[in-house]
């Protein structure tokens, strides 16, 4: 059996860097495999959905869900969004569940996935319809420059 594979760690600050704005909601994600056979368990992880030649998991920050054990609904959104999610290609992409009822709302009336990997979806036409791509607050070189540290803190 297949364990859950968390977010990755951030790598440090020794290349260009891209800075988010941090949304206030739930951490997601869609998991897109090549389709293995008839077994609605591949390795361990749920199949909540299939499109074309892959099969299609959906995930919170700790564990596998499903339509049926749900986290704000999305692994149901996955399920209804399979066709365009398909875009995403194979593989594990990250992002942040979030919009009404979900922490802070944001004023929306509907919820919205929207990814992390900023490099890869900010072009719309690359990525599904149905998804967003959490908003970049700056990109480029980092600047120890106006970097200041509290004086007063105790070591």
């Amino acid at each position: 059996m297949s364990e859950f594979q968390p977010f990755p760690k951030v790598p440090r600050l020794s290349r260009n860097c891209i800075i988010t704005e941090k949304l206030d909601g739930t951490n997601a994600s869609v998991f897109l495999e090549i389709w293995p056979g008839a077994n609605p368990l591949f390795h361990g992880r749920p199949i909540i959905a299939r499109v074309g030649d892959y099969v299609i998991s959906a995930g919170s920050r700790t564990r596998w869900i499903t339509p049926d054990d749900d986290n704000f609904g999305f692994a149901g959104w996955v399920q209804r969004n399979a066709d365009g999610l398909g875009k995403l290609g194979e593989g594990h992409h990250y992002g942040e569940w979030w919009g009404h009822g979900i922490q802070r709302n944001y004023g929306l009336t509907e919820r919205r996935f929207s990814l992390f990997n900023t490099s890869r979806w900010n072009d719309a036409t690359l990525r599904p319809e149905c998804c967003h791509v959490v908003p970049t607050l700056y990109e480029g070189a980092v600047s120890y420059t106006h970097l200041t540290l509290p004086t007063n803190r105790e070591v």
